[in-house]
């Protein structure tokens, strides 16, 4: 049916201080059309006039669009905007655009003009709400369908695909999410989707690998629709949503889908595909689909385990995003406190809760799904009517904040001044009032949402229920595992359950199950004090599922609240050890031994362990497995010990150093032994490992590769060794390399030793892999680069024969000793500092190894030192070089002092960081506990060096503010922002 035309049906808004501008702007542009008259013809009425002056005085995304064609203004503003947009709804269906930019620059303009139509219509109150986001989802269906359509039309052109070009029939499903799928979709929203497909279905040309295809349908409609040309975008699309986004590709097959939903589906999740809707393609497939899951939507129980898991999400927006109060400058009307979000939660709790047994509840629009819930009493009419007004002024005053820019936007605006503007968008005149206004919608809805989900007494240790009896979740239990902390609890009772119905070799017997029971409370408390309570217990309950028996540790457990406590940390703050847990449950023996973690660590006591094993060991692979497994251990052990504070930062890396030096003394013995029974010796033999880095500084980590050069000599007469199979000198000393560097770091079935780099060879990679002495000599005294240098200024043999070796360190001290020009050697040094920056490009202040300022600044100053003068000394740590450097005067008190103290701290924290984890530090990812390890490493490192540099005890550590971790981030930046100005000091480096 006709409309009166948009001028008559638009209320006032009130006048704007930028209406004469917008209006003065139109009428120029409109001369350069030649439409001047058209659009004195609009104007001429000065009501029509006024609403144009401050509508698109105050969007510029609207007067911008209202100027690219003043004739399309005239037709909106003259004629039904609904049919308008209509009419480009149904030339989106029927179109075939003949190429890209065609489908590009059609998809674009039409939403050019819906976002006019719309605007003008909804600005005028000539439109309620729930047009405006019903028209905008059909045009976004439209959207898509048009781009799926070219998307399939190329493919059939192409040979790929012979089926219905509208997906009908493909078993290509894809399903709108959110406010899209809800069809109520924003002014300037993305589009959610999840895109899913049949892999049997038809349509595909034989040959065609369906996931292939239809990813590249997928990232075919996403470029058709966001990519921005001259014409702006069509829609932002978002594929998030989907099951594991990270890992997964943007088209699931559906049984893959119904396996993850099945299997490790969220509670989020299910919250999220309440207002899921087949939109595009094969709409039968993604109707059957959705049908599919929706027993893993739609609980037959009352689920109120849902609440918690979604209550605590909303709270984590307030706690990230700064939103736990009530304002209105600045403030996000959809996540904040009193907004959109939580009018949405609600509801949709609700129908989480009441939805498996009510089908009248599982609509997926939020308005009608409030009538319903106070329909069916589940909430007050009161309460329902108060959200409902507040969702749509909240969801109108959304629509004028993103229309002013065509941005996605939520926020308020900061200053009082937008603020007016957008009051005047909303028919507001007085800035005071309509301020007011927002924060009383905004407190109503904060008040209703507190009287649902927020009334929840807080226990404390040793209250709330925690009951695992039976089939069905206990909420008690559920609210009690949330209150310790647990985002997963009913994860955690199907396990608990799980361990008492003894599934797995720990829990078959009744003591073991008995034992287990009664330390069960107190073991969920500990690991809710772990940092992250979720991730120590899926820690906890793998090791116990590869146990061979859990009554011995379980009693020791009980007996031991310390070893409890320290178990439950290293399962929630250290996931890299949490792993070497479930690969190697038998670790544990290791915290089970009071003398192994508590006695002073001494080498000689490590050597003699690995001796005493390597001495049970029958073959030579055997003793190769059983190497591996002691350095595993004790690396691990290392690592513990650190944690509990029992080992400083720099002692553990002498500790690692030691363990590997131990460990490539013996496999090098056992190794000759093996490599000389197959090709006897060479006359006159010698050979000599070198180690380099951090080995060679014993500075090693939990997760250092070795870098490791040999060198050999022998008769000059020697031409051929005298075994069963004969080699040349260079061949037999080629061959032990690699049998050597094969039995450090060649996996078995214990895994790997240690990495080994031997690129620090002469030559690099280019050179032999064992160097004759003479030629080590020759290079390092001709022919080596300055890098080359540095990297030897911290080198050590480390095992071998001990006359060659000592010939090697004379060799080092030659090299050291010689005289430098130290202007020329500063700036080759500076030079390779620039070079790795230039590679590498680091920005995160964690990256501490080659972050500007890092530890790699201490290292070159150090190596630097060495080589302008300072006598080198075997195994000694950069901090220790830096502090020589200082008393020797070679170094700059004060900028050798700073870097000293960085090294120390730095070095500290990197060791922290590869014992928790072997991946890149993220600390907006990483677990609380992760972060407090990292806070106390930091004191102990400040007082390791206070004990150095003053003498005698430090002073008691300060007292640690609520954001300890966000101090140490910040001093860690402003340590490195210093540490590269020494730096640029000592070497004359350009800063």
């Amino acid at each position: 049916m006709q409309r009166e035309p948009l001028r008559r049906l638009v209320q006032a808004l009130p006048e704007s201080p930028a209406a004469e501008a917008a209006l003065i702007s139109l009428r120029e542009t409109a001369a350069r059309q030649d439409a001047a008259d058209r659009l004195e013809g609009l104007l001429a009425d000065a009501a029509t006039a006024s609403f144009l002056g401050t509508a698109l005085g105050e969007c510029p995304f609207l007067l911008d669009l209202a100027e690219k064609d003043i004739d399309r203004l005239a037709r909106i503003v003259e004629g039904d905007p609904l049919a308008i947009v209509a009419g480009e709804i149904e030339a989106l269906g029927s179109t075939v655009f003949a190429t890209k930019a065609d489908a590009m620059r059609g998809l674009r303009c039409s939403r050019q003009t819906v976002a006019l139509a719309l605007g003008l219509a909804d600005l005028g109150r000539a439109v309620d709400l729930d047009t405006v986001t019903t028209v905008l989802s059909d045009f976004a269906d439209a959207a898509l369908g048009g781009a799926l359509r070219f998307a399939l039309e190329e493919a059939r052109r192409k040979g790929t695909y012979a089926g219905d070009p509208s997906g009908a029939g493909s078993g290509f499903a894809i399903l709108g999410m959110g406010k899209y799928g809800a069809r109520e979709l924003n002014y300037s929203s993305d589009i959610d989707l999840i895109v899913v497909y049949e892999p049997a279905a038809g349509g595909l040309a034989e040959g065609t690998e369906p996931s292939v295809f239809w990813v590249r349908i997928v990232r075919q409609i996403v470029a058709l629709l966001q990519e921005r040309t001259a014409d702006g975008y069509a829609f932002r699309v978002d594929l998030r949503l989907r099951p594991d986004p990270g890992a997964t590709p943007v088209a699931l097959s559906i049984p893959g889908a119904l396996l993850y939903y099945e299997s490790m589906g969220q509670n989020w999740e299910r919250a999220a595909l309440i207002k899921a809707r087949a939109c595009a393609g094969d709409i039968a497939t993604g109707n059957a689909f959705l049908a599919e899951i929706a027993p893993f939507i739609w609980r037959k129980y009352l689920d109120f385990a849902a609440i918690a898991d979604i209550h605590s999400i909303k709270r984590q927006v307030h706690a990230h995003r700064g939103h736990s109060d009530v304002t209105v400058l600045g403030h996000d009307i959809k996540r904040g406190r009193g907004g959109i979000r939580e009018i949405e939660f609600f509801v949709q709790t609700q129908q989480l809760i009441a939805g498996g047994r009510d089908r009248s509840l599982r609509g997926i629009q939020t308005r009608p799904m409030l009538a319903m819930l106070a329909e069916r009493s589940w909430i007050g009419r009161r309460t329902a009517e108060v959200l409902d007004d507040a969702y749509v002024y909240l969801r109108t005053l959304e629509h004028r904040l993103q229309m002013v820019r065509d941005e996605q936007t939520h926020s308020m605006p900061a200053d009082r001044e937008a603020l007016a503007r957008i009051g005047r968008l909303m028919g507001q005149g007085d800035p005071a009032a309509f301020e007011a206004e927002v924060r009383g919608v905004l407190e109503r809805v904060a008040t209703r949402y507190s009287e649902l989900f927020e009334d929840a007494p807080e226990l404390t240790s040793g209250k709330g229920n925690l009951v695992f009896t039976g089939g069905d979740d206990d909420p008690e239990t559920l609210r009690t595992l949330r209150e310790f902390g647990f985002q997963h609890p009913e994860a955690v009772t199907e396990a608990v359950r799980a361990w008492h119905f003894g599934r797995f070799p720990a829990m078959r017997s009744t003591t073991a199950r008995e034992r287990l029971t009664e330390i069960t409370p107190v073991l969920l408390e500990a690991l809710s004090r772990a940092g992250n309570p979720d991730q120590a217990f899926r820690s906890f309950d793998a090791l116990l599922r590869k146990l061979p028996a859990g009554a011995q540790l379980f009693a020791i457990l009980q007996s031991n609240p310390e070893l409890l406590d320290l178990l439950a940390f290293i399962l929630g703050a250290a996931p890299r050890l949490a792993e070497i847990f479930t690969r190697r449950p038998h670790v544990v023996d290791t915290l089970i031994e009071p003398a192994i973690i508590n006695d002073r660590l001494d080498r000689s006591d490590i050597e003699e362990r690995l001796q005493a094993t390597l001495r049970e060991a029958k073959d030579y692979e055997e003793a190769l497995n059983r190497a591996r497994l002691f350095a595993a251990e004790q690396r691990f052990l290392f690592s513990v010990r650190m944690i509990r504070g029992g080992l400083s930062p720099v002692e553990t890396g002498h500790a690692f150093s030691d363990l590997a030096e131990l460990v490539i003394e013996a496999l090098y013995q056992r190794t000759l032994e093996e490599f000389r029974a197959q090709h006897g010796r060479l006359e006159g033999s010698a050979e000599a490992i070198i180690a380099f880095g951090r080995l060679g500084s014993r500075e090693m980590t939990a997760g250092s590769d070795l870098d490791l050069i040999v060198v050999y000599s022998h008769d000059p007469d020697a031409t051929v060794s005298d075994g069963p199979r004969p080699l040349a000198p260079s061949q037999y000393y080629t061959r032990f390399t690699q049998r050597l560097v094969a039995a450090l770091s060649a996996p078995t079935s214990e895994g790997v030793a240690y990495a080994v780099d031997t690129r620090l060879r002469p030559s690099g990679r280019a050179g032999p892999l064992a160097t004759h002495i003479e030629a080590f000599r020759h290079y390092q005294l001709n022919d080596a680069w300055t890098w080359e240098h540095m990297a030897l200024s911290r080198a050590r043999p480390i095992a071998g024969d001990a006359g060659l070796a000592d010939t090697v360190r004379a060799i080092m001290d030659e090299v050291m000793g010689r005289p430098r020009e130290r202007a020329s050697l500063a700036a080759d040094v500076a030079g390779m500092r620039a070079k790795v920056d230039e590679a590498r490009g680091t920005k995160s202040c964690w990256e501490l190894k080659t972050i500007p300022g890092g530890l790699m600044d201490c290292e070159f100053v150090a190596q630097f030192a060495v080589l302008a003068g300072l006598a080198k000394i075997e195994g000694e740590t950069t901090a220790e070089t830096l502090w020589r450097g200082v008393e020797d005067g070679c170094l700059p008190a004060e900028d050798g002092g700073l870097l000293a103290r960085s090294a120390v701290a730095q070095s500290a924290l990197l060791q922290a960081l590869r014992i928790a984890d072997d991946k890149a530090f993220d600390p907006d990812a990483a677990p609380d506990g992760m972060k407090t390890l990292l806070v106390r490493t930091t004191e102990r490192a400040r007082q390791d060096f206070a004990r150095r540099v003053e003498g005698g005890e430090p002073a008691p550590a300060a007292a640690q503010s609520r954001d300890a971790f966000g101090d140490l981030q910040r001093e860690l930046e402003e340590l490195q922002s210093g540490t590269r100005q020494a730096f640029q000091r000592v070497l004359g480096a350009p800063a």
